[in-house]
């Protein structure tokens, strides 16, 4: 098994790569132990056209430590390309971390999210592990209180930092604000906070098994109907290039 200590196989997709691991959450377990930061992106159909859209969106994602294969069809496209790579939730892979968090006492931020969501998903996690230890934030600051959230986390300096505030926003702060905790891993996990918090839910498992999570979520919010366009754009772009 590939340790943290060595670079992991990777594909191309489009304008970024996506790496290749049996153990994600083992990896990045690894490094946190070693003391390695490390810029986690969980790489779906809609990012990876706006890769190909946007430069600066190309730009910040290539430059993670680790990008991960989340949706349906990042998993469809290794497929064609002969790499058989099971998919990995982004909240899926940041539970098992937190799980992590609790056997060897990290410390978490939350940060993000509308006005209280941050703080009942603690809540919410504490009931399943009470000890521990995360420090919320939301994602509402203004640039005076933008500041003083930077030196808490330069402060803090915490093991593991999940950021909900969407794409490509939360990559773009991830990307401002890592130098100041060096050795924290930093996941951006879009709209994890209002599952975690109740707020929201997950499609059922049937669902996810049969990648239609994406549908799922077309039926509960069918304002986003544009963005998932990107799916069958994905998919044709996938089969031309």
């Amino acid at each position: 098994m590939l340790t943290a200590g060595f670079p992991l196989p990777s594909v191309p997709i489009f304008k970024v790569l996506v790496h290749l691991h049996p153990n994600y959450c083992q990896w990045l377990t690894d490094r946190i132990h070693q003391g390695q930061g490390c810029h986690v992106v969980t790489l779906n159909a809609e990012i990876a056209m706006m890769t190909e859209k946007k430069a600066a969106i190309a730009r910040v994602i290539r430059q993670a430590d680790l990008i991960v294969p989340d949706g349906a069809g990042i998993v469809l496209y290794l497929r064609l390309k002969g790499k058989k790579q099971r998919r990995v939730p982004g909240i899926e892979l940041a539970e098992q971390l937190l799980a992590q968090a609790a056997v060897h006492n990290w410390h978490v931020v939350f940060f993000g999210g509308a006005p209280g969501i941050a703080d009942q998903a603690k809540e919410n996690w504490l009931q399943r592990f009470p000890q521990l230890k995360i420090t919320t934030q939301h994602g509402y600051l203004t640039p005076e209180t933008a500041v003083t959230w930077q030196a808490t986390l330069a402060q803090l300096q915490p093991q593991l930092i999940l950021t909900c505030l969407g794409v490509p926003k939360q990559e773009f702060w991830i990307e401002e604000n890592r130098h100041l905790c060096p050795h924290s891993t930093w996941i951006g996990l879009g709209g994890s906070f209002d599952v975690w918090a109740g707020v929201k839910q997950r499609a059922p498992k049937l669902w996810q098994r049969l990648h239609l999570e994406w549908f799922y979520r077309l039926c509960q919010e069918p304002w986003r109907w544009r963005r998932m366009l990107a799916l069958p754009q994905f998919v044709w772009h996938a089969l031309w290039s």
